[in-house]
């Protein structure tokens, strides 16, 4: 008699982190690599308490939400004040996904690499060069191309619809969105 045994796969999980204020067309670029990448990929907007935000967690979320098509290994997610590799923990993830846009990104996350390792041996980091087009786009960036008259043409380009529809609001008195505090 001759025994079976099946082995069921293992779940690769990835927690993609950030600010995500406002989520960027180059936050989308990573999101579609990790779920291609990974089995499970958790976006997760990670809030620290020193930082101003421009936008609020929940509507970050409701951004990230609308920006992405739903799928069932895609979740959207926040946590609060505590290091990433230990959320990572949390949700059972092996691999932490980052990007990097710059040499100063690298430097940063080559730091944060080797911190977290020393953290949490047990999980990755992948990093990911987005392609030249959007690789300069970031978050503090687009707000501070905001303002000026035909701020709206040059945007567009570097944001999904959802996040350019919120930036575009207006107030009663016809102003929109005031995003200095994070510049």
């Amino acid at each position: 008699m001759s025994v079976i045994v099946v082995y069921a796969p293992v779940m690769r999980t990835a927690v993609y982190a950030g600010s995500f204020d406002p989520p960027t067309n180059g936050h989308l670029w990573m999101i579609e690599r990790g779920l291609e990448m990974f089995d499970r990929l958790i976006v997760a907007i990670g809030t620290n308490p020193s930082k101003r935000y421009s936008f609020t967690v929940e509507e970050r979320l409701e951004l990230l939400r609308d920006s992405t098509t739903p799928c069932d290994n895609l979740i959207i997610s926040h946590f609060d004040n505590r290091y990433l590799v230990d959320y990572a923990r949390k949700t059972h993830a092996k691999y932490v996904l980052r990007g990097i846009r710059t040499s100063h990104d690298y430097e940063y996350e080559r730091v944060m690499r080797h911190i977290n390792a020393d953290m949490a041996p047990e999980i990755t980091t992948v990093f990911l060069m987005p392609p030249r087009d959007i690789a300069e786009v970031s978050s503090n960036m687009i707000k501070s191309l905001i303002g000026p008259k035909g701020w709206e043409d040059t945007v567009r380009r570097y944001v999904p619809e959802p996040v350019f529809r919120m930036l575009s609001q207006q107030d009663e008195g016809g102003r929109t969105r005031d995003l200095k505090i994070m510049q």
